[in-house]
């Protein structure tokens, strides 16, 4: 169901961008039918997370971070085997990388700026080596409006020192001129595909449409990452003998007999009230 893949795609421009501006993107890359039942079966995963205790974290008024299993969603497969998924991995955290985080983000009407952040601290592959060792990949379900509470990223500052961030990851407010002056607003259309350093600095901006803006998270690590310990990433040994083995090496997860209900350690206080 890929509307767009090709054998190669440039590792000079996708190395460089992520280097740079710390995001890159492609467009088209699912076609809006494969979208389409994403975003049917993200709809249900959040229904059902909504009526379980702390099934779905807060991260801001009106929004919402909701981590679930790979085998939860149709399209999964599809996903992780794209070739540009691929070779952005690849490229930038080496041929070992393992997926370890699946989830997804809800800003719903209402919902207001968050402050500036990252993810995580910087680790010291960051902020000493200079190296990237972990990507976050973003799909979003519906076509981004401006009124909408787009997903804002100000490039290049995946190598700001957050030595005196607020628990190593929030700025002060008096910093947040330089972040607001770099700022780009991200409007992506069904079927489109963006990757980032997790450390650029970022944040949800305030939905004021009657619409949500639900988002498909998946977080990948170099060897050199530990972001698994914040995860519970599960897989069942029926499901898991259904991948392709080329698929299998990939995921760092625990094989069950049954899922299990995740209990969430991912938890960004901070990001509860909005914008302070």
């Amino acid at each position: 169901m890929n509307t767009k893949v090709k054998e190669n795609y440039d590792i000079a421009e996708i190395m460089g961008t992520l280097y740079g501006a710390g995001t890159i993107g492609l467009k088209g890359a699912f076609s809006r039918e494969w979208t389409a039942q994403l975003g049917e079966d993200i709809l249900r995963l959040y229904e059902e997370a909504l009526k379980r205790p702390g099934g779905a974290i807060g991260r801001g008024p009106k929004r919402h971070y909701v981590e679930i299993h790979p085998e939860d969603i149709r399209g999964f497969v599809d996903l992780v085997t794209h070739p540009w998924f691929q070779t952005v991995c690849e490229s930038i955290l080496g041929s070992d990388y393992k997926i370890v985080e699946i989830g997804f983000d809800v800003p719903n009407p209402g919902a207001v700026n968050q402050p500036w952040h990252r993810d995580f601290p910087s680790p010291e592959d960051t902020y000493k080596g200079r190296r990237i060792n972990s990507l976050a990949f973003n799909l979003t379900t519906v076509d981004v409006d401006p009124d909408m509470g787009p997903f804002e990223i100000a490039p290049g500052t995946q190598w700001d020192d957050g030595s005196g961030f607020e628990h190593l990851m929030f700025p002060a407010r008096e910093l947040y001129s330089r972040y607001e002056e770099l700022a780009e607003r991200k409007m992506p259309k069904m079927g489109d595909i963006s990757a980032r350093s997790a450390l650029t600095m970022h944040r949800g901006t305030a939905n004021n449409s009657t619409k949500a803006r639900p988002t498909l998270v998946l977080g990948v690590d170099a060897p050199t990452a530990n972001n698994h310990e914040r995860h519970d990433l599960q897989v069942t040994k029926k499901f898991y003998e259904t991948l392709p083995t080329s698929l299998k090496k990939h995921l760092m997860c625990r094989l069950v007999d049954e899922l299990e209900v995740i209990e969430q350690a991912h938890d960004i206080e901070l990001l509860k009230m909005g914008e302070a």
